[in-house]
């Protein structure tokens, strides 16, 4: 071992690492690849990047004069290429050294976004499913050069030597692998077939396979992509490209959008969903580097906002993480994703102004995604607004048709609040729209930037309760002391009484109270609870004026009318609190455990009064 003395008194020596290659096999099959099945992409890969730097030789060369061939009998699986091919130089660098790629040798460095592989560890991928990988291989770079072979075995040892010319007539590189007994599922014809189709059905060189049976070879990627295919007519192309989305994604897209990038060499489609699907529930896209599937889930490649769609793309210009798995995370990544963002943008401007019914058919699935948009897009949201479906309390309709009749549009806070108020305030000839969903109240009040007529505001019980009308004075004077039984009665949910004539009539008492109100009163009763600590003292020092809910008795409804004559105090008493309960339910907000309960007990007394009643 050569030392390197850094003092007199301290003497350094140099090491070099011993490499366990089973346990770094281990480490690629477990955290690197998701699955074993990775191996023949791997081999794919080095094929055609061989084949890249053969055509870069040979640049003249016809683009189907050089191509790979697949062979699986079950007892070995073998991808032989017709590309640039190693000298016994090249193995020594690039086959037994492991992290070393061919494709970063200084001949080709500046040629190295030609190639897909960049990592110089794929062919270890072989060791999920063999324990030798034999190669034969012949350089074009030196046509003199006699063939190579070698073999590299799981146990980290590997044995190279020189064969005669004949071993290999021709340029190229032979890959052979003897499957261990425990790797039939990734190695059978089928299945090797199976995975070249899917790996590299988009490849631009020719792939064939065979299964050993004797008959013709079968290619793997007959056809070009389908964007690069020529068509008859506009219409043709368009139900092509449908047809190929949903052979690649399982379902008949709403529409397709092409996608082409000329600066990053992108091209693809991306198919419109015909099915909603939840908020912020991201689908995988497909996404192929050169012709070689790299990741069906890469959701990196768009915006969170348009999960309306699945693409399938195909790309010269981004780059691969180390697994080949995913899109490392750079600044190219992010132009395509805002550049992919911006073709999305364009194709709901083009449905906008030139296809209403696609439109319409799209807002009735996608509305959510559309919403998601239109909050950070100011060109969206005055395009589609108008269009975007609201609940209101005119029922289901878009912001321009609620806005035809209502000049003041009110908005609630939360779902439960417009439970609350719908029916009273459509009786009332109150606008009013549900803003508890996601985006919905932020997108309502922006309304006037297109509509200036229409003005927007929030809904408090104030607005609403100034729109009930009052009952005369004498009907209040003969009501005063009901009111006052069940005002102490629901003391204890800091519960108002009121006494208002409205509609529907069939409504015996409306409850008006916030979220933002039992949350303050909630922390003011923590607060007297909590007197003395430190806690209290927060939460004293954030204790506002609770703004106390109110139970709106409807002077209009038989059941009230009747209530409010009832003489005597427990009686009364139990009627505030059923209707209380009523009301309480009937908002569908969850009830608090006292609430519950006073439900329960009220139900039980009032038919324990009418059961003494009768006897």
């Amino acid at each position: 071992m050569p030392l390197r003395h850094d003092s007199a008194d301290h003497a350094t020596t140099d090491r070099t690492f011993q490499v366990d290659l089973r346990g770094l096999v281990d480490l690629l099959s477990h955290h690197l690849y998701s699955s074993p099945r990775v191996y023949l992409r791997e081999l794919l890969q080095n094929a055609v990047d061989a084949l890249t730097a053969r055509h870069s030789l040979e640049p003249g060369a016809p683009a189907d004069a050089f191509g790979i061939r697949l062979y699986a009998d079950g007892s070995v699986v073998r991808v032989e290429d017709d590309g640039v091919g190693l000298t016994e130089a090249d193995v020594h660098t690039f086959l037994a050294t492991i992290g070393r790629s061919s494709k970063r040798a200084e001949q080709i460095a500046d040629q190295r976004a030609d190639f897909i592989g960049q990592f110089g560890i794929g062919l270890l991928s072989c060791f999920l499913v063999a324990d030798e990988i034999h190669v034969v291989s012949r350089s074009a770079r030196t046509p003199d050069a006699p063939a190579v072979e070698w073999r590299g075995r799981g146990d980290g040892s590997y044995a190279v030597r020189t064969l005669p010319a004949s071993a290999r007539p021709r340029s190229g590189t032979t890959v052979t692998l003897t499957p261990r007994a425990d790797a039939g599922e990734w190695t059978r014809p089928a299945q090797v077939h199976a995975l070249a189709r899917h790996f590299g059905s988009l490849l631009r060189h020719p792939v064939t396979f065979d299964d050993g049976t004797g008959g013709q070879a079968a290619p793997v990627n007959p056809d070009p992509a389908p964007w690069a295919r020529t068509h008859p007519t506009p219409g043709a192309r368009s139900r092509a490209l449908a047809a190929y989305g949903e052979e690649v994604f399982g379902f008949t897209p709403l529409d397709t959008i092409e996608l082409d990038l000329p600066a990053v060499g992108l091209k693809g489609i991306a198919c419109v969903l015909p099915e909603a699907i939840p908020a912020g529930r991201r689908h995988g896209h497909r996404v192929h580097v050169k012709g070689m599937l790299l990741s069906e889930q890469a959701e990196e490649i768009l915006p969170d906002w348009a999960f309306f769609v699945r693409c399938v793309v195909d790309a010269e210009s981004l780059r691969p993480t180390a697994s080949r798995e995913s899109l490392y995370e750079d600044d190219t990544l992010a132009a395509v994703r805002d550049a992919l963002a911006e073709r999305l943008r364009a194709w709901i401007a083009r449905a906008a102004a030139s296809d209403p019914e696609l439109l319409g058919r799209f807002l009735q699935v996608h509305h959510l995604a559309v919403k998601s948009l239109a909050v950070h897009d100011d060109e969206i949201m005055r395009m589609l607004l108008p269009w975007l479906p609201f609940e209101t309390t005119d029922g289901h309709a878009t912001l321009d048709e609620f806005a035809r009749t209502h000049r003041t549009v009110l908005v609630t806070s939360s779902v439960e609040e417009f439970r609350q108020v719908a029916a009273i305030a459509s009786a009332a000839g109150l606008g009013v729209v549900n803003g508890g969903y996601t985006y919905d109240r932020e997108l309502v009040h922006r309304l006037p930037e297109i509509r200036p007529e229409v003005s927007v505001a929030d809904l408090d019980p104030a607005t609403l309760t100034a729109h009930l009308d009052p009952v005369d004075r004498e009907t209040e004077l003969a009501a005063a002391a009901y009111l006052a039984q069940a005002r102490d009665a629901l003391a204890v949910f800091d519960c108002d009484v009121a006494l208002r004539t409205f509609q529907p009539a069939s409504a015996p008492a409306l409850l008006l109270d916030s979220r933002e109100a039992r949350h303050e009163r909630t922390r003011s009763q923590l607060a007297r609870e909590q007197q003395g600590g430190v806690w209290g003292d927060i939460l004293g020092a954030l204790r506002q004026e609770a703004p106390r809910a109110q139970l709106i008795l409807n002077q209009l409804n038989p059941l009230v009318r009747t209530a409010v004559t009832i003489g005597e105090p427990e009686l009364a008493r139990t009627s505030a609190e059923a209707l209380y309960g009523q009301a309480a339910m009937l908002s569908r907000r969850p009830l608090r455990p006292a609430e519950s309960s006073l439900i329960n007990r009220s139900f039980l007394d009032l038919l324990a009064h009418a059961l003494r009643k009768d006897s």
